[in-house]
């Protein structure tokens, strides 16, 4: 599998003008997660278990699941200043995709634009071929949002599909598409 977050602290330098690292969660960034998480175009863009009104109760839930053992889960903060803007995370398929990890992510809105989830995706990629044994890392993110889909293809992910309708979210169905990208073609250069 891979290794525990424990004090696994990844700085983001090429960012100018705004600190950013990631590092875990833990229970005293429950304040600053309501407070970004609790955004209807951030949950817009992301799966229902990611509701809307988010409250505290919510933030508690994924709080525990985050900080978990489990060994097929790597859940982040994106720290700027001590405080927690957003998350990252990875999960470790299995069967016969175990040589698989999906990987997702949310910015709080006020961050929106400069750059920073692009990097955020380059230097948690670079992590994961580092610390587990997969072959390909793949995202989902819903077609109509463009933003996510360029700061994949930044990152150097390559959209292998669309899928027509296959998703229903707030009562509409949308397209969404499948972004990867394989070990070798990864750029570690950068990260």
């Amino acid at each position: 599998m891979g290794t525990r977050s424990g004090s696994l602290k990844l700085c983001i330098d090429s960012i100018p003008g705004i600190p950013v690292s990631l590092r875990p969660w833990n229970n005293s960034d429950v304040h600053s997660l309501i407070k970004y998480a609790n955004n209807k175009a951030i949950a817009g863009n992301l799966r229902d278990a990611f509701p809307f009104p988010y409250t505290h109760k919510d933030a508690l839930r994924f709080l525990e699941m985050a900080v978990s053992n489990d060994p097929h889960l790597l859940i982040l903060a994106i720290d700027s200043k001590g405080e927690a803007i957003g998350s990252v995370g990875a999960t470790l398929k299995q069967d016969v995709y175990r040589k698989n990890m999906e990987i997702g992510y949310w910015l709080a809105e006020p961050f929106w634009g400069k750059g920073i989830i692009t990097e955020v995706i380059r230097k948690f990629t670079a992590h994961l071929w580092l610390t587990y044994d997969i072959h390909r890392i793949y995202a989902e993110p819903y077609a109509d949002n463009s933003a996510s889909r360029k700061a994949l293809e930044k990152a150097g992910f390559r959209c292998e599909a669309i899928f027509k309708q296959n998703v229903i979210k707030n009562g509409a169905y949308l397209d969404s598409c499948i972004y990867s990208v394989l070990r070798e073609e990864f750029n570690h250069a950068g990260c």
